[in-house]
């Protein structure tokens, strides 16, 4: 029997996933590809992969897919690792950069632009970080959101944000198929989703990707909520139908 391939995010939010299955009775019947959000998303749509935990963004563009578990990447406020930074306020910027690994969190800060903060910047994917540039604001997702938090004057939260705006959870990756997969192994492999999440600590222990381990746990604990329960879901339905939004007026 074939191994199942599985495209995970190689950030610290899916540190506890990857703990979870490689000390699980899963790992002989699965290959872990370790991808940036943007690649899991095309080696789902190239078929590449079977699995992945995709940018939620890209998941109605597939030809077929199957969301197969009750975990994700979500927050219910304050995420910090998907920020917009700035050294001016909201109002003043003009230009925002936008971090390429995630269509996703692009839509996101697009969405909050036009319809929240009620400004119209232009957008423009991002290259070079400049820490001195005013007017400008820099999208950025995962560990580097970490490494930006004390270079700009401004931090904007893009899951506060949300919250703020839509008084709801966010959601920003699911566990999704682009296929129908064994109820068995689908059992098995969220068995092993649940086992790392019970297991924050030792996953932190073996893997922090390179975070200050204290940094690390409290990030889990106040910042990414893994259940993907009924308010997840509602608040991933408003998202896709405000993106459906964004993209008809071609803002993007």
């Amino acid at each position: 029997m074939s191994k199942i391939k599985v495209s995970a995010i190689s950030y610290l939010n899916t540190v506890p996933f990857i703990y979870g299955l490689q000390n699980s009775s899963i790992l002989p019947k699965i290959d872990i590809i370790f991808d940036v959000p943007s690649i899991c998303a095309k080696r789902l749509q190239n078929n590449t992969a079977d699995i992945g935990i995709v940018p939620v963004a890209i998941i109605p563009s597939l030809p077929q897919y199957h969301i197969i578990s009750n975990f994700c990447i979500g927050t219910k406020g304050k995420v910090r690792t998907v920020a917009l930074f700035s050294n001016s306020d909201i109002d003043k910027i003009k230009t925002i950069y936008l971090d390429k690994d995630s269509r996703t969190s692009a839509l996101l800060v697009q969405i909050l632009a036009h319809k929240y903060w009620k400004i119209k910047p232009e957008f423009k994917p991002l290259e070079i970080l400049n820490y001195n540039e005013e007017n400008t604001g820099y999208m950025l997702i995962g560990d580097k959101a970490f490494e930006a938090e004390n270079s700009f004057a401004y931090s904007f939260d893009l899951g506060n944000e949300w919250y703020k705006f839509k008084k709801m959870p966010f959601v920003f990756a699911t566990w999704t198929a682009n296929k129908k997969l064994d109820e068995s192994f689908l059992h098995e492999f969220n068995a092993a989703l649940a086992f790392g999440i019970s297991n924050i600590r030792h996953a932190v222990e073996m893997q922090s990707n390179g975070i200050d381990k204290k940094t690390a746990i409290k990030y889990f604990k106040k910042n990414i909520s893994f259940e993907f329960d009924s308010l997840k879901r509602q608040g991933l339905t408003e998202f896709w139908n405000l993106a459906l939004e964004e993209i008809k007026h071609d803002r993007v």
